[in-house]
């Protein structure tokens, strides 16, 4: 069984250096490695034309032309040539057993389709460590429960998988790409629950083992949906992309529930009426008033999207 390495990058080589030579290290070495870079990103193509960085790596670039992410992860698939196609982040290094355990999981389960594992956040000097035992699941009500960066136990059944260690099957995702109606010009929100969702719902199994761990330093974002300093078109962006996704892929009576609950109550993320109302008795009430309306604005845009 083959598997090749996808790493989309964009403007961040020291990154990428780290990355690759995290898959310099694998137990069992990846069979190919795929780049995708912006043909314009000079300071990528540079650093990969020193023959330090890749090493002994079957190393592939593949140049992309269209701003995003999701241009990117698509280039990468077309390029690549495994039985299994491993996904990260340039800025997540991959744990030394890493390619190995993705090997062994598909391998012994004819019926897995995608495989995920925990990213182990470095965040502002310190590890975001904790504790949670429900991973990646959309809950009766709509509801997202991620906690890719935070999940502890053994394998078990997941819904969705996070875009910095997440793994597919070449049989599951042959007439799958990620979706290009999703907005945003960089990181293009839940373009990986998108993906996910649809693999899934081809009838895939998808799993969650907090075994298959990478190390993920969240680097800077060269859009408008920044880290620290998201801008309301961002945001809108965003709830545009979830509320596309869950409305593309939930069964109707699902979907109608996730429509309400998300409109009535919401989360901090991407607040409904509840939080709206609590708004107005905050100090800073016309910030959040301002989200509140960024998010139903992406979230009506999605519905009038698929109408």
């Amino acid at each position: 069984m083959k598997v090749t390495v996808l790493v989309p990058t964009y403007r961040r080589p020291a990154d990428l250096a780290r990355c690759l030579a995290a898959l310099q290290k694998q137990t069992r070495a990846p069979d190919e490695v795929v780049v995708v870079a912006r043909a314009d990103d000079e300071a990528t193509h540079a650093l990969l034309r020193d023959p330090a960085v890749p090493g002994a790596l079957p190393l592939t670039v593949a140049a992309v032309d269209l701003p995003g992410q999701v241009a990117a992860l698509n280039r990468g698939l077309d390029a690549a040539n495994g039985d299994v196609i491993a996904i990260t982040d340039d800025d997540a290094a991959p744990h030394i057993d890493w390619v190995e355990r993705i090997a062994a999981a598909f391998a012994s389960d004819a019926r897995l389709g995608a495989l995920g594992g925990r990213d182990w956040v470095h965040e502002k000097g310190r590890v975001l460590d904790g504790e949670r035992q429900l991973v990646g699941k959309v809950l009766a009500s709509g509801k997202i429960v991620g906690n890719h960066h935070l999940g502890v136990g053994g394998a078990r059944e997941v819904d969705l998988l996070k875009g910095a260690n997440m793994s597919y099957r070449r049989d599951a995702v042959r007439t799958i790409r990620f979706d290009a109606r999703l907005r945003g010009a960089g990181a293009q929100a839940h373009n990986d629950m998108a993906f996910s969702l649809a693999v899934k719902r081809a009838g895939w199994k998808l799993m969650y083992d907090p075994r298959v761990a990478v190390d993920h330093f969240p680097a800077e974002r060269f859009d408008d949906d920044k880290r620290d300093a998201q801008t309301m078109t961002a945001l809108r962006n965003a709830a545009f992309n979830f509320h596309l996704t869950l409305r593309d892929q939930l069964p109707p009576l699902r979907r109608a529930t996730a429509w309400w609950w998300w409109t009535l109550v919401g989360t901090r993320v991407y607040p409904g009426l509840t939080h709206a109302a609590l708004a107005l008795l905050s100090k800073q009430a016309r910030l959040k008033l301002s989200r509140w309306r960024a998010v139903r604005g992406g979230a009506h845009d999605a519905r009038r999207a698929l109408s």
